[in-house]
């Protein structure tokens, strides 16, 4: 809070994160209870509603979760966007979801031991806009064409004939034309499976215990993509191991982070560095951090390269 509040108004393109979810278990990271979870987030959502440009927009992972002792599912999730539209004044651009298929079965009472209920393995993604206009360019994050769209590409009038169809949709012959790609849906089938990336590999060398909740980089890959420009700025104000940073800033965007545990400030330095780089100055660089002192990664960088 203290940190957004540092910031100019109408300063930030897009604010992404996956804040703590309001679970009834509580977690090394912190989470509030379900009771008191909304009007702390929505603390949070008057400053991001400042801080954004008119064009800018504000994307939020969140999680579901149930009611305690019941297989009832909590209405936490579904208040934040009716909260956040109707108090704050953002617009619901549209709603996302993100399906993780490597999801591990939760939760265990339900799912695993009297097999009631299904795995969870989807969360909503709110993405907000200050105006119903927010900058956005679908053609950056077109998907890939089917193969049978690329078969009906080769040969149109093998595949279709240009009419209107029962559901009233005109399907004219442009339908035909190559546009790079199709255009994806709300359903974002993105698996979070990381296994041994420069982070973890930096954490296990140094025994750190690396954040337990991070999600995978092409989530914030996609929404940088759609709705920044290079150049633009990026804020992750719950930022753990800082996912959205590093994607950030190979996607040549300028980025901010912040996070209340030093030691995943600290950590999240090693996703700036080679896999390959000396124990003893991921130690230096970690302690450096921790104790508030600037790093030039940079510099290590090509200091190690010299000496190697």
């Amino acid at each position: 809070m203290d940190l957004l509040n540092e910031l100019p108004d109408n300063s930030l393109n897009l604010v992404i994160t996956s804040p703590p979810f309001a679970l009834l278990r509580e977690k090394e990271y912190g989470n509030k209870s379900q009771d008191e979870y909304l009007n702390w987030l929505t603390q949070f959502a008057r400053l991001v509603f400042k801080k954004l440009k008119d064009d800018g927009s504000f994307v939020m992972d969140v999680g579901g979760a149930y009611q305690r002792g019941l297989p009832v599912r909590s209405l936490y999730n579904f208040k934040i966007p009716i909260i956040f539209c109707e108090e704050v004044g953002f617009n619901l651009a549209e709603d996302f979801y993100w399906f993780n298929p490597s999801k591990l079965p939760s939760p265990i009472e339900w799912v695993n031991k009297r097999k009631i209920r299904v795995k969870d393995s989807v969360n909503n993604v709110w993405w907000f806009s200050k105006t119903p206009y927010p900058k956005a360019d679908v053609t950056k994050v077109l998907s890939p064409y089917s193969e049978r769209m690329q078969k009906l590409l080769e040969n149109p009038e093998k595949f279709y004939k240009p009419k209107v169809r029962p559901s009233g949709h005109d399907i004219g012959e442009s339908f035909g034309n190559d546009n790079g790609g199709a255009i994806p849906s709300n359903l974002l089938q993105i698996s979070n499976s990381e296994s041994n990336s420069n982070y973890q590999s930096a954490c296990k060398k140094l025994n750190l215990k690396a954040h337990p909740a991070r999600f995978p980089a092409k989530l914030p890959e996609f929404f940088i993509n759609f709705l920044t420009d290079p150049g633009d700025i990026v804020l992750d104000i719950f930022a753990g191991s800082n996912t959205t940073g590093c994607t950030a800033e190979q996607l040549k965007r300028k980025w901010i982070s912040f996070d209340n545990q030093p030691e995943y400030v600290a950590m999240s330095v090693f996703r700036f560095v080679p896999k390959d780089f000396y124990e003893i100055t991921l130690r230096n660089i970690y302690n450096d951090i921790l104790n508030g002192t600037n790093v030039n990664v940079d510099n290590l960088v090509l200091a190690q390269f010299q000496t190697t």
